[in-house]
Parts: structure tokens; C-alpha cells; sequence
């Protein structure tokens, strides 16, 4: 029963989206556009720089909510917070109200890895800084930092059951990226420099646009 409570806790904070509902302000569907990511990213992205960190900001807060609060709930259970942190991830990338379709967990990753331990998120927030700047593509930090993060959890708690509960989430956030792996193979993926450098960007992936990724790849260019 608290693996229960603690996983329907994390499960439906996660569900909350704030790009999507900052999107429905606007009168668009970010799911639709850009990256087709219900997450702080595309927000960015697509509905500007506030709009994005206001969305990591919340989806942050949410996943570290859920942590600590199952953990205070559900103290017995040994546990319970890094199984609501798990939930809140695939609630965010799998929303029931949102028709299962939602963001892609970064940003619930990083508030994960602070409730555990601070020094552990800024240690892997260093390392991803570096990455990130060296390939210019903003879908290999979630990849590689999930992958890290459950290594490191399991190593520090010495505990399976811990790690594979984690490595569900982690198993969502690698399925969530598979399509930007596909559009960087096809040269359409959208670089972070796009931030600052929004017409060369623009420019370079629509001059990598054939026709034969699909009226969807148009769509989310």
C-alpha cells in the first residue's frame, strides 16, 4: 500500500504540465509544434525564454514534491521517495489527462536528483554542462543523465530494489528521445544554439529538410 501511495503521489503531480497549459494561454497545442514536447524545452522554444523557465522551474519543484513528500507520508517505507520521484516522471512523460502525451522528464529528473542529494545534481549538472555545450543538443542530457543518476543511486543506497524502480523512469526517458536521436541522424533536430542563434539554426535545419521525413517533420521544424 505505501509503494501504491507513493507511486500514485508522484504519478499525478507529474501530470501537472505548465508548458502545455502555457501553450492553451496561447491558444496552441505545444505538443503540436517544435520538438511535439509537452516539457520546459520546447516551451523555451516555442513560447520564449520565461515560458521555459517557469515550466523547468515548476516541473523541478514538482518531482522534488513528490520525493519529499512520500518520504514524509509514507515514512515506514524505506522507499517511498525515490518511488513517487520515479511515478513523477512517467506521469509528466505519460499524463493521464493529457492523453498520455506529455514532456520528456529533464526537468523532473534534476528535481529527483535534488531531493536525493544536492551535491550528487550539482556534481551531474557540472558534468552535463560540459556535454551539452560540447555537442550542442540539449535530448543528450536527459539520455545520459538518467543512466548516471541510477548508477549513482544504487551505488550510494546499495540498494537493487532502489535502482530498479529508478530504472524505470530512466527506461522512459530514454524511449521519450528516441525520435530526437531520429532527427539528429536526419540532420532536423534543433541545436541549443538556436537560442541565441535562432536564423542560422532555422536555417541549417530546413536546408536538411528533404520532404521525406513527413509532413509531421515540417510541422515540428
Amino acid at each position: 500500500m505505501d509503494f501504491l501511495g507513493s507511486a500514485l503521489l508522484g504519478y499525478f503531480l507529474g501530470g501537472i504540465n505548465p508548458s502545455y497549459l502555457f501553450g492553451k494561454m496561447k491558444g496552441i497545442d505545444i505538443r503540436q509544434m517544435g520538438s511535439g514536447n509537452a516539457g520546459a524545452s520546447n516551451a523555451m522554444i516555442m513560447l520564449g525564454k520565461s515560458f521555459g523557465v517557469i515550466s523547468a522551474l515548476f516541473d523541478i519543484a514538482k518531482a522534488y514534491l513528490s520525493y519529499r513528500l512520500a518520504a514524509w507520508l509514507f515514512s515506514s517505507f524505506a522507499l517511498a521517495g525515490i518511488t513517487a520521484g520515479t511515478f513523477c516522471i512517467i506521469g509528466h512523460a505519460f499524463p493521464l489527462f493529457m492523453d498520455f502525451k506529455g514532456g520528456k522528464g529533464l526537468a523532473c529528473l534534476a528535481g529527483v536528483a535534488i531531493a536525493f542529494n544536492p551535491v550528487v545534481f550539482l556534481i551531474l549538472l557540472a558534468i552535463e554542462a560540459v556535454l551539452v555545450f560540447t555537442v550542442n543538443y540539449l535530448c543528450v542530457v536527459p539520455i545520459t543523465a538518467s543512466v548516471m543518476f541510477n548508477i549513482v543511486y544504487g551505488v550510494m543506497t546499495k540498494s537493487v530494489p532502489g535502482a530498479l524502480i529508478f530504472l524505470m523512469a530512466t527506461l522512459v526517458i530514454l524511449y521519450r528521445h528516441v525520435e530526437n536521436i531520429k532527427r539528429i541522424r536526419m540532420g532536423i533536430e534543433v541545436r541549443l544554439s538556436f537560442l541565441w542563434d535562432r536564423k542560422r539554426e532555422l536555417e541549417r535545419v530546413l536546408s536538411n529538410y528533404d520532404g521525406s521525413q513527413g509532413d509531421r517533420g515540417i510541422d515540428r521544424i
